[in-house]
Parts: C-alpha cells; sequence; structure tokens
C-alpha cells in the first residue's frame, strides 16, 4: 500500500478539490473531532477502569511530558483567570522502529496530521475544539526536544512536522506562540497503540460502502481486521476514494466508531481480564503533560469532564488563506484567526466572523 509519509510533503491543501469532487474543510474538521474524542474515550475508559490491583504497572505505561519544565514558566500565555482549560490534543503516527516495520520499514519519525486545541469554558458545559488544518505553515520557535537539546526555530514549517523535530512540548509552544493561548494540558495518542487494542478485543469489524486497492485490499462492505490490518486501515490514503487526506479522516473515523462499537457489543468493560489487557494497550499509547500523566490524573480529568458532551462540541476551523508562494499550503488568516485566539484568551464566544474561512476548498 502507497504511504502518504514517504512523499515529499506536496499534498493538497485542507478541502482543495482533487478531480473527483469537491469537500469543504469544515468536514475535515467535524471528523477529525470526532474521531479524536472517541479515541480519548477509549483510552481513558479502559485505563480508568481498571482498578486499583493493576495501578502500578498501567501507570508505568503512560508517557508524560512536563511542561513547566521543558517550556520553563516564563515567556508563556497568562493561564486562564477562571476554571477554564485549554487542552492541546495530538493525534501522532509515528513510523520509526517496529511501527515502520508493519508497512514500509525505511520510514522513520512522526507526524501530528492532527492538531486541535479545545477549549473547555468555565462551568464547562460546552467545549470548543479549534482544529489547526495539518498543512497550515506556522513559525516554529526555538524549544527543547524530548532529550532536553535546543532546537532551532524556524519559519514556515507545517505544524504537522513540528513533533518529529521537537516533540510535543515543542507543538505545545508553537501553538502557544501562534495564538497567545495558554495550553493547560497535553494528551497525544499514538494510532499504533490501535495494533495491540484490537488484538486484545480479538479484532475489529468495519463496514466500507467503497473499496481499498492498494497495500490493503478491501472490497466494499464488511470486514473483520485484526491488530496489523487496522493500522494499515486507519494508515491508508492512496487507493480509497479520491486519494485525499479526507478520505484517510473518513477511515479513522470509521474504525473509531467500529472499536467502540466492539467494546461494548462485547462488554469488554465488564470483563476485568479484557478490560486489564485493553487499558495496558491503550496506556502505550498516551502520551500526556504531567499533571494527567497517571492513573488518578486521568481519573479525575475525565471526571472533570463529565459534564462535556462530545455530539454537543462546537468544532471550529483556524480559518487558514492559501499561500500565496505554495498554493498546496495555507497559513492563518486575519483578522479573523486573531479575533478567534483573542475570544478563547478571554473565554468568551467566538465572534461568527472568526469562523469563516477564505480557503473553503469550495
Amino acid at each position: 500500500m502507497s504511504q502518504d509519509v514517504q512523499t515529499p510533503d506536496r499534498r493538497p491543501a485542507p478541502g482543495t478539490s482533487t478531480g473527483r469532487g469537491r469537500k469543504r474543510v469544515r468536514t475535515r474538521g467535524q471528523r477529525i473531532r470526532r474521531g479524536v474524542l472517541l479515541t480519548l474515550l477509549v483510552l481513558i475508559v479502559a485505563a480508568g477502569g481498571t482498578g486499583w490491583w493493576a495501578y502500578s504497572h498501567l501507570n508505568d505505561n503512560i508517557k508524560s511530558v512536563d511542561l513547566d519544565q521543558t517550556l520553563g514558566t516564563d515567556n508563556r500565555p497568562a493561564k486562564v483567570p477562571d476554571s477554564g482549560q485549554n487542552i492541546l490534543v495530538l493525534g501522532s503516527d509515528s513510523r520509526a522502529g517496529a511501527n515502520g516495520e508493519l508497512d514500509h520499514g525505511d520510514v522513520s519519525g512522526s507526524r501530528s496530521d492532527t492538531n486541535m486545541l479545545v477549549h473547555i469554558p468555565e462551568g464547562r458545559k460546552k467545549a470548543t475544539a479549534i482544529s489547526i488544518p495539518r498543512d497550515t505553515l506556522v513559525t516554529r520557535p526555538d524549544c527543547k526536544d524530548e532529550k532536553g537539546k535546543t532546537v532551532a526555530g524556524a519559519k514556515r514549517v507545517m505544524i504537522n512536522s513540528v513533533i518529529g523535530v521537537g516533540g510535543p512540548a515543542c507543538v505545545v509552544k508553537t501553538v502557544e506562540d501562534m495564538s497567545g493561548v495558554r495550553v493547560d494540558h497535553l494528551v497525544k495518542v499514538e494510532f499504533a497503540g490501535f495494533k495491540e487494542l484490537v488484538d486484545a478485543l480479538g479484532g475489529v469489524n468495519v463496514t466500507l460502502d467503497k473499496p481499498i486497492k492498494g497495500g490493503l485490499n478491501l472490497d466494499a462492505g464488511t470486514h473483520r481486521l485484526n491488530g496489523t490490518d487496522s493500522l494499515k486501515f486507519v494508515r491508508t490514503r492512496h487507493g480509497y476514494g479520491d486519494g485525499s487526506d479526507l478520505g484517510r479522516i473518513d477511515l479513522q473515523q470509521k474504525f473509531m466508531l467500529a472499536m467502540l462499537s466492539e467494546i461494548k457489543n462485547q462488554d469488554a468493560l465488564g470483563n476485568p481480564a479484557r478490560l486489564y489487557k485493553l487499558a495496558n494497550a491503550g496506556t502505550k499509547a498516551l502520551t500526556t503533560d504531567s499533571q494527567l500523566g497517571s492513573l488518578k490524573g486521568l481519573a479525575d480529568f475525565a471526571s472533570s469532564m463529565k459534564g462535556v458532551d462530545p455530539d454537543t462540541m462546537e468544532t471550529i476551523m483556524l480559518p487558514v488563506a492559501y499561500d500565496k508562494i505554495d498554493k498546496a499550503r495555507v497559513v492563518a488568516a486575519e483578522p479573523q484567526a486573531g479575533q478567534l485566539w483573542e475570544a478563547l484568551r478571554k473565554d468568551q464566544p467566538i465572534p461568527a466572523a472568526a469562523k469563516k474561512s477564505p480557503a473553503t476548498g469550495g
């Protein structure tokens, strides 16, 4: 199966037409929102429901980043003065090491093709998710990577490349610099973690309304996928639909829904042995900030979020315009982007004008 990570970053901008129909950028944000939030639901519920008997092992699985230590406490945006919070959610697909061997072993590094800032206002009743298109050109500030080495900043880099250069904390720093919004929490989900999750379930049924042709050949209809094929499934772009990244997001959404359905049908959360396997795989797929980097931290976080319904969450794509130099890339559109970030900083409703993106793909 052809893999897009091997191709230089010359992919179409979000929502652009590929000749087989036109899609609007908003569709991308909606699909990202559902896919990532459903993923987090699977992982947090599985981790938080295992009981204290497995606490130590599962606790050790969770990787965490101390944002205050890595980024420092100076030169960061001020925290929201009330109980509102901002959470940066990253969906990452690393092809390094054993993960790369599942498809093309010569691919290295990772990309955060999902970059979403979730704003939870005071009262925590209705959240807003700001989706930053992966093709957005940004200025990456100087930051420290995961080994503590300083990485020099750079201009006009795609936001999805930042994690591969400086790690998740560098993405936090980049988003804070571009928005002026303080990031309170970080949650990174590694797609490769789904392999063990699916195998723990004994497979997942997915239904396709059109075939996949390529390294993973599937006809339209229902198929039961094991862990390895599930990972190939969520990585597929070429060979499905119009071959765009929107098609891959559609497959990822289908997979998240199918996995949740499998967990429900098997009553996996009521089976201690299977629940432990799910939690073990799920916690291995998570990287969080240090405050969330434990089962207790995750459980407390999930409890504080129980009033937020993902189905009522408003999803807004960061207003972007096509880059004047490279039409396959986009840049934050002004004054819309500035108005949006200001509303988040002040914990105020986002003006309608700040939700309109010049680059619509229409």
